[in-house]
């Protein structure tokens, strides 16, 4: 059994980069059965969800479509790791890692992430 919360790590991305949001279960030799990440705004709705081998759109929101993706979908030593592609002013807010594996709990991290539109550049 595993349980880890964290405190929130802050992130300052500029908007149009990539972010990974780095999440490891501390075990990892269980095989792990379910990976979700959450923002706590959107309520029912996920980041992304992983469940026995697939990702899963059902429940998606639909601002993180076709942009995110695990870092390592094998999930070695543990990496469940988010990779969020093209960040906006909108993805701004607190992400949260949850894991699952057979006879286990979970484990939470936290990350606030702020996104910035790059400034205008005048010469």
């Amino acid at each position: 059994m595993f349980h880890i919360v964290s405190s929130p790590l802050e992130l300052n991305i500029t908007a149009g980069q990539d972010v990974t949001l780095t999440c490891r279960a501390p075990n990892s030799n269980i095989p792990i059965t379910v990976v979700e990440w959450s923002r706590a705004d959107l309520k029912e709705e996920y980041v992304l969800m992983y469940r026995d081998g697939h990702l899963y759109a059902d429940g998606q929101h639909p601002s993180f479509k076709n942009r995110v993706d695990l870092q390592d979908r094998q999930m070695k030593d543990g990496d469940v790791s988010l990779i969020l592609k093209d960040v906006t002013i909108n993805d701004t807010g607190t992400y949260e890692c949850h894991v699952s594996a057979p006879q286990s709990h979970q484990s939470v991290l936290n990350f606030v992430l702020t996104s910035f539109r790059p400034e205008n550049c005048h010469s």
